[in-house]
């Protein structure tokens, strides 16, 4: 593919012929790995739920404050406040919602020959990746052990940031990167990610089969971390075949 999505997208589909992916596997195929996003996760990393709860909590907090100091009785406070909080309420309904509805519809495979991205809520679309064309992995660990997985494609490959969000690499734009967000046991899948690529492109792990990379594939280490853009560890550089 060069410059467009035909090589990694699949059909829309209703009807799955195999759970989460367009169409059944190839009889020299198999399934490695499958799984859907955490939807805590999804709500706090990528909707930032418990970020906005504390804004809102704070923004109500100073108008109460303000109004006592203006001088309006502490009782007629609290009820000017239970007056506004179904409103920042309800948006935290909705963006918990979102990242159920994300996790319920998301789908991630990881096959000996590619890695599969059933993802949408309205419009359903499947990313085929092949193993053998990903450059590069990076792994994002969190404390509980879950944590986002992001592959780098080829330079002439390029998959719409919008077509992707929110299963992208946050604040890669100009060449996005589709990212497992919140899988669990993410260090375990990664592992499983560098001997997937090994298999299929026919370089270990340590990279002492002929390539060209300066950085060869690496076992996947992450420290944990709060922030979806914190670094984490590197699963590994893919050299290009």
């Amino acid at each position: 593919m060069s410059n467009s999505l035909d090589a990694y997208n699949g059909h829309e589909h209703e009807l799955e012929p195999q759970y989460g992916l367009p169409e059944p596997l190839p009889a020299a195929e198999r399934i490695l790995w499958q799984a859907s996003p955490q939807w805590r996760g999804v709500a706090l990393r990528v909707f930032h739920v418990r970020k906005l709860a504390i804004y809102f909590a704070l923004i109500l907090a100073l108008r109460g404050a303000l109004l006592v100091s203006d001088g309006a009785p502490v009782g007629d406070a609290i009820i000017d406040l239970l007056w506004l909080a179904p409103v920042p309420l309800f948006a935290l309904a909705l963006l918990a919602s979102l990242a159920w509805m994300t996790s319920r519809t998301t789908v991630y495979t990881l096959t000996n020959k590619r890695l599969v991205m059933r993802i949408g809520i309205v419009l359903t679309l499947t990313f085929n990746l092949p193993l053998r064309t990903l450059r590069n992995a990076d792994l994002r660990l969190d404390r509980d052990g879950s944590g986002d997985i992001a592959v780098l494609l080829p330079a002439s490959d390029h998959i719409g940031y919008l077509n992707l969000w929110p299963h992208a690499r946050p604040w890669r734009m100009k060449h996005p990167e589709p990212m497992l967000r919140s899988v669990p046991d993410a260090a375990a899948v990664a592992r499983l990610l560098v001997e997937a690529w090994s298999a299929a492109t026919g370089t270990d792990a340590t990279g002492s089969a002929a390539t060209t990379s300066p950085e060869p594939m690496q076992p996947a280490t992450a420290a944990p971390r709060r922030s979806p853009v914190a670094h984490g560890g590197t699963v590994g550089a893919l050299p290009a075949h």
